[in-house]
């Protein structure tokens, strides 16, 4: 049985992760968060009758990270699949050293540490296609880095520290880029969320720039399929991306969310100014995904959003107590 860390388990990506794992009587699985866990209206994994096969630490990687490393190398796991980030890109426009404290600067100790160890086997290192900027065309994995953001920089530059210690000392690096994540749990304050509670209570959804801002949405479970190949299949030193097969403009899947709840669009948004270094596209490439690793997403965007709306339904009054906007936290 092999024992994968995951680093950022309370994430919205790291809980769906982490959950899929334990399907798997393959895996014993710890998880790392630097907040205390949350229930189950938000980790999915929390829902399961047997949770002997899974430990959460609650440790914060700029605060914590000797005692971090100290829990690496007590566990020794095979595997550490790492989803911790600063992950907002508005805010770190106000505090950009929080996001590469966490990004690159406790990175920099982790990897430093985990490379002289003789017991991990693969390190998956979850990255962002906004390190490419505005995407022309469909963009695939040879592409320059060109990152719009402090948060998109902050990601960029990690995966170059990260490709350094690959080439000199031949840590066991794989990384991923997904595009737009969504699904049941995601944080509320997240488009696609947001705008379901925000039908339900009446208060127009802000879209930027009038949404016209491409997405390329692919539903959770999907990249936690893909993220779970790669770490099973993928060849060490490789960059896989996942994506669905086409983008959709911001406002289209608003509309969808109001056509779901009986709501007329017209009612239900207002234009506002876009955000500072929004890209007007991410479209990348899967095809390396696909062929060498079998894997392509199965849930279409209408089931997922079916899936997000049936979710905030059945879980309302909860989703009511819970703060609706982004809460910074260094």
């Amino acid at each position: 049985m092999s024992t994968v860390v995951v680093l950022g388990a309370n994430s919205f990506s790291g809980q769906d992760f982490v959950d899929l794992l334990l399907d798997d009587p393959a895996y014993n699985v710890v998880g790392v968060s630097r907040s205390p866990e949350r229930s189950g209206l938000f980790l999915k994994y929390r829902t399961r009758k047997d949770l002997s096969k899974y430990r959460y630490h609650a440790l914060d990687m700029n605060r914590d990270m000797g005692q971090i490393l100290s829990l690496l190398d007590e566990v020794r796991p095979d595997a550490v699949v790492n989803f911790a980030a600063q992950s907002e890109v508005a805010p770190s426009w106000d505090h950009p050293e929080h996001w590469f404290q966490t990004n690159t600067v406790a990175l920099s100790f982790l990897v430093n540490h985990l490379r002289k160890q003789s017991y991990l086997k693969r390190y998956v290192h979850i990255s962002s296609p906004e390190a490419y900027g505005t995407c022309v065309g469909t963009v695939t994995e040879d592409a320059p880095l060109n990152p719009s953001t402090p948060y998109a920089a902050s990601k960029a530059a990690a995966d170059q520290l990260l490709k350094t210690y690959a080439k000199q000392f031949g840590f066991p690096l794989l990384t991923v880029r997904a595009t737009n994540v969504y699904g049941a749990r995601q944080q509320l304050f997240k488009i696609i969320p947001r705008s379901a509670i925000y039908l339900k209570l009446g208060r127009p959804i802000e879209l930027h720039g009038g949404g016209r801002a491409v997405k390329s949405y692919i539903h959770i479970r999907d990249v936690s399929r893909g993220e779970k190949a790669v770490l099973e299949r993928g060849r060490v030193g490789e960059l896989y991306h996942l994506s669905p097969d086409r983008g959709v403009a911001v406002r289209d899947v608003v509309q969808t969310i109001c056509d779901r709840l009986g709501k007329r669009f017209e009612d239900g948004v207002r234009t506002v100014a876009e955000r500072p270094g929004q890209d007007a596209a991410y479209v990348i490439d899967s095809t390396k995904a696909r062929t060498e690793l079998g894997w392509k997403p199965t849930v279409t965007l209408d089931e997922g959003l079916t899936d997000v709306v049936d979710w905030v339904n059945a879980h309302w009054a909860a989703i009511q107590a819970q703060p609706l906007e982004y809460r910074h936290a260094a």
